[in-house]
């Protein structure tokens, strides 16, 4: 279990949750288990089923698809956070590149959390539907 109110900055952060009260992040961050990973790992793998989100506490990864960087990520970033609601296959992979510094959201913990605060799947539902709306403007101009 993550230290809740040293992560609560990190969780705000993160657009899925960023409509969360502080009582909301509060859940989250108790929810969440810190895990500290080596530069140079794979913390997850293009086409691997996705049980887990991540949220960067400290450090960068690169986020590679078809074996392209897409992105790099640091601080207050998220990934996985797909494998939350579906389960489905990973659609990318994420290697460090430093020692990082992660708090990672169970696919059990969430649906657990669902259930404890119900208004908190009306806030991810709105984060998720500005994303889409974002990722449509960018194909869409």
């Amino acid at each position: 279990m993550a230290a809740s109110s040293r992560y609560l900055k990190h969780l705000a952060e993160v657009p899925l949750f960023s409509t969360c009260s502080t009582r909301d992040l509060q859940k989250i961050a108790k929810a969440a288990d810190e895990l500290q990973v080596d530069e140079e790992r794979e913390i997850v793998t293009q086409g691997a089923t996705g049980h887990e989100a991540f949220i960067i506490v400290d450090g960068t990864v690169a986020v590679k698809r078809n074996g392209r960087r897409v992105a790099t990520l640091g601080p207050g970033d998220c990934f996985g956070e797909l494998a939350l609601l579906d389960g489905g296959p990973r659609t990318a992979s994420v290697i460090t590149e430093s020692p990082v510094t992660l708090l990672v959201l169970g696919q059990r913990e969430f649906a657990a959390l669902i259930d404890e605060v119900p208004g908190l799947a009306h806030k991810i539902m709105v984060a998720l539907a500005r994303r889409i709306r974002e990722l449509d403007s960018k194909i869409y101009p």
